[in-house]
């Protein structure tokens, strides 16, 4: 078992190092050759990615905890900026404080919806448990449309709009907040995770439910954190890259599918993974829409289900999950 350990950890390594050498080399050839451009692509990409890392988390969270996939995480993001509109935009509250309610209401939402839909599901087909959540999705963005209309809604940034000029490129405030929450999410997740009593037990009954209640992890309350927890950090990473993105009723399908192909790309249940998959998949997606001639920018969302189908043929546990094992 050791051994097999060890394999697997050596094997990941060689993969994850890989993965980090095949990207430098792409942003060193996109820079040397495109110079200041090439750059701004770069640093595009790394916004998007970071935006997708965010809702990545969210999978992992919810999928290293109770082995279901949520594929109203968008959602959760799309609600998150649309509540900071009303809230700070409309009502006129400090962003601070439109901040804290919003992600209050969506985590009531999220685990509302544990408690009244998946808690009931327990024991159920993986397939009627994604159902259940993709109707979940549809629900919220009608919710969205009839309350908010289809319509792009503008918020401004936190911090003004006055750009940061980079070795040519250009960065505004917002990608900082945008870099900056991500780093402290991935960092508190998994802190949360390896370091608490509450994450380890939810770990450990996402493992072996059985095994766990016998020792006093109630794997019901481990499901109502995780699915509060991740709608929580989908309001928040909405609120986050509102101002970037002009939240709408619609943004969180795309946001979603993005956010589930960074997970999966990563190594689903990987909240670490969730980060490395959301930057290389932006990366590789602006690379990609800078390279293309013109007209032709619009194709590189493609690019996202095309990395999610190679992936699950070619390495379905992702660059840093750990394969399972199939059981008989």
């Amino acid at each position: 078992m050791n051994l097999n350990l060890k394999e697997n950890t050596t094997e990941r390594n060689r993969v994850l190092w890989g993965t980090v050498a095949f990207v430098a080399l792409l942003i060193a050839l996109t820079v040397s050759i495109k110079g200041s451009t090439g750059l701004q692509w770069i640093l595009s990409g790394l916004t998007v990615g970071s935006i997708y890392s965010l809702v990545a988390i969210g999978f992992s969270i919810i999928y290293a905890s109770t082995r279901v996939i949520n594929f109203a995480q968008g959602e959760f993001s799309m609600l998150g900026g649309l509540l900071l509109y009303s809230l700070c935009t409309k009502a006129g509250l400090p962003v601070p404080v439109g901040f804290l309610l919003a992600v209050i209401i969506v985590t009531l939402i999220g685990a509302g919806f544990e408690r009244t839909a998946i808690h009931h599901l327990r024991g159920q087909s993986v397939i009627t448990m994604i159902i259940v959540t993709i109707g979940f999705s549809i629900f919220l963005r009608a919710i969205a449309l009839w309350s908010w209309g289809s319509n792009p809604l503008p918020i401004a940034s936190f911090s003004g709009d006055k750009s940061v000029r980079f070795l040519g490129a250009s960065l505004v405030p917002q990608n900082l907040w945008v870099f900056g929450f991500t780093a402290v999410m991935v960092i508190l997740v998994f802190l949360f995770f390896n370091r608490t009593l509450v994450g380890k037990g939810m770990r450990a009954a996402a493992a072996n439910p059985d095994a766990a209640s016998m020792v006093g992890v109630s794997t019901s309350m481990s499901s109502l954190i995780a699915w509060a927890l991740a709608a929580a950090i989908g309001a928040a990473a909405g609120i986050i890259i509102a101002p970037i993105t002009m939240p709408s009723y619609g943004i969180g399908t795309m946001l979603g599918l993005k956010g589930f192909t960074a997970a999966v790309l990563g190594g689903l249940g990987n909240a670490p993974g969730a980060v490395v998959g959301g930057l290389v998949l932006g990366v590789l997606e602006k690379v990609a829409g800078g390279a293309l001639p013109q007209g032709y920018s619009g194709y590189t969302d493609a690019l996202a289900f095309l990395i999610l189908i190679l992936v699950l043929l070619l390495r379905p546990q992702g660059l840093l999950g750990k394969p399972e094992g199939i059981k008989v």
